[in-house]
């Protein structure tokens, strides 16, 4: 009997286990990330589409005392993308103040900024992984690596790799939730494999302040 109920409880659970996706076992993992992470290389030109519930202009706050404003917009195809360069840019100069002078998109690929600094340094960031999941229709996840290349002057680039992984949840149809969790790895010179050199987690929400 206790083997009839042993086996009757792996029947509840396993298909619980089954249905979670590479996201949600990646949180599992948190703090202890390592590369390589579950994230397939975009494709030439394909941006991160979130659900429709995001179009719109929103006041972003953070745990960490980060405001800014940032635009989720639709694209012509229908799609709800970011405003890639001016959320940089918002988000960016609520960090670095002046520091930050400009952050361009490269028009020819959605998963490549510059953002240029003072002292003449140039950063270029590229999108060498992405997924997204969207569990149930008011639950939204996002994971990212980026590869980041600091150039200043006549040295040799700084290099490091940076991934993000985002859950947000629609609270209400102007209030958005959200949780952050960022690592950050060494150069891809030093191994494309390797543990998270560091890591933090943040509490986001958004309020929204105009719709489309």
């Amino acid at each position: 009997m206790a083997a009839s109920l042993l086996g009757l409880i792996l029947a509840l659970l396993l298909p619980i286990s089954a249905a979670a996706g590479p996201l949600s076992l990646r949180l599992e993992q948190w703090p202890a990330w390592q590369l390589p992470a579950p994230l397939p290389r975009p494709s030439p030109g394909d941006d991160l589409v979130y659900p429709s519930w995001f179009e719109g202009h929103w006041q972003l706050s953070s745990s960490d005392g980060i405001s800014a404003e940032v635009h989720f917009e639709r694209r012509a195809d229908g799609a709800v993308v970011g405003a890639r360069a001016a959320n940089a840019m918002a988000i960016g100069r609520a960090v670095l103040g002046d520091e930050l002078l400009e952050v361009q998109d490269d028009p020819g690929n959605p998963n490549r900024q510059l953002a240029r600094l003072t002292s003449d340094r140039v950063l270029d960031t590229r999108i060498s992984g992405r997924r997204s999941e969207t569990p149930n229709a008011s639950t939204f996840l996002a994971d990212e690596l980026s590869l980041q290349l600091l150039r200043q002057g006549g040295a040799p680039p700084r290099i490091s790799r940076i991934e993000t992984l985002s859950r947000y949840e629609l609270l209400a149809p102007d209030q958005i939730s959200g949780e952050q969790w960022q690592a950050s790895y060494g150069s891809p010179e030093d191994g494309l494999a390797g543990a998270a050199r560091s890591s933090q987690r943040l509490s986001l929400m958004l309020k929204r302040i105009s719709r489309p």
